[in-house]
Order: structure tokens, then sequence, then C-alpha cells
């Protein structure tokens, strides 16, 4: 099976990719993340996804419609700030499906799903929503009790991590504490 996943970082898409390959299954990564902030923020993360795919062997497809997108994703938030987590996860999850359908993958996923600060049953509900309507599957395994590990490894091989879940609302929420 070819899975195209969708990647946020370089410590999820450790977690997730090797959870994908002790089930036997293997995975082109794509980068669409126009929720990250600040710049450098987003900076960071797109060179440790690429840090990852290059040190794991794995491609990372970086097509032209993610350069920094914070308009795009401000834009599609703003009206309904309180679901803006489902509101990106669609966005990210609706781009990757189109493009794992227009270049022949036969499923396609995310890294999201390694988190445990992320919502698993959205992400599984938006996921198979748009699956269905693009005509392609929404691979979804779970893969929260390695996250830990994950990141240690992450840690370990000096790909960066990152302090907040990407957006500038996540970002308030974590320095605000």
């Amino acid at each position: 099976m070819k899975i195209l996943t969708h990647i946020c970082c370089g410590p999820c898409g450790m977690v997730y990719t090797s959870g994908l390959a002790r089930g036997g299954f293997a995975t082109t990564l794509l980068w669409c993340n126009p929720n990250i902030h600040p710049l450098m923020e987003y900076r960071l993360r797109k060179r440790g996804a690429m840090d990852f795919a290059k040190n794991g062997n794995l491609t990372l497809v970086a097509d032209e419609i993610e350069n920094y997108g914070l308009r795009r994703f401000l834009a599609a938030v703003w009206g309904d700030i309180e679901n803006k987590c489902e509101i990106c996860y669609r966005m990210r999850l609706e781009h990757t499906a189109k493009h794992a359908a227009a270049t022949g993958f036969d499923a396609f996923s995310t890294t999201l799903l390694a988190s445990p600060y992320q919502n698993h049953d959205a992400i599984c509900r938006i996921g198979k929503e748009i699956g269905d309507e693009h005509g392609i599957e929404f691979f979804a395994r779970d893969y929260r009790t390695t996250y830990r590990a994950g990141l240690a490894t992450a840690r370990g091989e000096g790909i960066y991590m990152q302090k907040y879940c990407g957006c500038v609302f996540s970002e308030e929420e974590r320095y605000r504490k």
C-alpha cells in the first residue's frame, strides 16, 4: 500500500513512521502546515521535517502551495476561532488527500496522529470524511503510546523540538501558562 503522510514536524514524523515501519508500511511524507507561526518557527519545523526525512531515507514532498501560509490559515479560521483545530486539520488533510489521489497513492495519513496533544478522534473523523469525498482511504494508526520515546530519539538525533502545536493561538496558550 502506498501511503502519503502529512508531516507536521520531525519528532511526530519519527514516531509515526517508526510505527508504520513496525507494521510493514512505508510512506512518502508531505509538508503542508500553513498554521505554523511565526515565520522563523515555520522554517525551523520545515527544516526539522527535512532533516528527519533525510536521516530516515524518506521522500518528502514540499509542493508549491506550501509557502508560508499564515494568511491562508488565518482567513480559514477567523470566523470560527473556537473550532480552529478542526479547521486546521481539515485544511492540511484536504491538501494531502488531493495530492495523494492525484499522484497515485492508495491512502493518506498524518503524523498528527502520533501526538497525545492532538484530538485523535477529530482527526480520524475528518480524515475519513475527506477520504470519502476524494475516493481515497484515510489510513489511521494510533502510536501515541510511543510518543515520549520517539521524542527522546528525535532529541538524540538533533531534530528540532518545538514548544507548542504551531499556530499563533497555541503559541499564546503555551506561553500564557
